[in-house]
């Protein structure tokens, strides 16, 4: 059995969209980002970096004691590596798809991140930051598009690059992009959101989700953007 620590956000998406894909059971830890339960003691036991999601799988390749991973590149990795899905074992295919889940967790996702930042939860207004994150998502959309010209998907057949890539690709409105300047990158986005595992991993937890009307409270905003190292 999987423990999923889990919230409903983009990263948290790409991991209970792999475990509904590949039917692994799996329980649910919510970790409330937004009151800080990322910070408790047995969390950070598991994610030392205090950001979820992770996972513990009592059920290892092996055998053996439980084995905890946190990151959610490492996480996709390891979980197709345990069923043997979505990521080809033959060693061009493979590092094929790797190199596209780590483009999205090296620039699609923190780019993302910060045009969500400036863009919608900054309480300064920033044109500079705002216009620098947007273009450069702008960018990344094309860098997509390009690549989705000639193929279905990111790396051939569906792997865990379209699920790292796809969760980030979801709130294109609050990152300023349009879609439809994007046709191949609409393509495969429609096709992906028509799956229905993806359908069922999306919507778990989506009640959760922006609990003040706007996105975070002021407290909430402290927990998420005001940390420092903790000594």
């Amino acid at each position: 059995m999987i423990d999923l620590h889990y919230w409903p956000t983009p990263n948290g998406w790409k991991i209970t969209i792999f475990l509904e894909e590949a039917g692994l059971p799996y329980r649910l830890q919510y970790v409330n980002i937004g009151r800080g339960e990322q910070f408790e003691p047995e969390f950070l036991a598991i994610s030392p970096n205090n950001r979820m999601p992770a996972i513990v799988d009592d059920d290892p390749a092996g055998g053996g004691d439980p084995v905890s991973v946190f990151e959610s590149g490492a996480i996709l990795v390891y979980l197709a590596d345990k069923t043997g899905r979505f990521l080809p074992a033959e060693l061009r295919a493979r590092f094929e798809t790797l190199q596209w889940v780590f483009w999205q967790i090296g620039g699609l996702g923190p780019m993302a991140g910060q045009c969500h930042h400036f863009r919608n939860y900054s309480s300064e207004k920033i044109p500079y930051a705002i216009d620098r994150y947007t273009d450069e998502v702008n960018r990344l959309y094309g860098v997509m598009d390009q690549r989705l010209a000639d193929r279905d998907y990111l790396a051939g057949d569906y792997s865990i690059a379209d699920m790292a890539a796809w969760p980030w690709v979801v709130p294109w409105k609050r990152q300023g992009q349009e879609l439809d300047d994007f046709p191949h990158l609409r393509r495969w986005f429609d096709a992906i959101r028509a799956r229905p595992a993806v359908q069922k991993g999306f919507a778990i937890g989506q009640e959760l989700r922006n609990l003040a009307p706007a996105g975070p409270d002021e407290a909430a905003k402290k927990v998420l953007f005001g940390q420092r190292a903790r000594s």
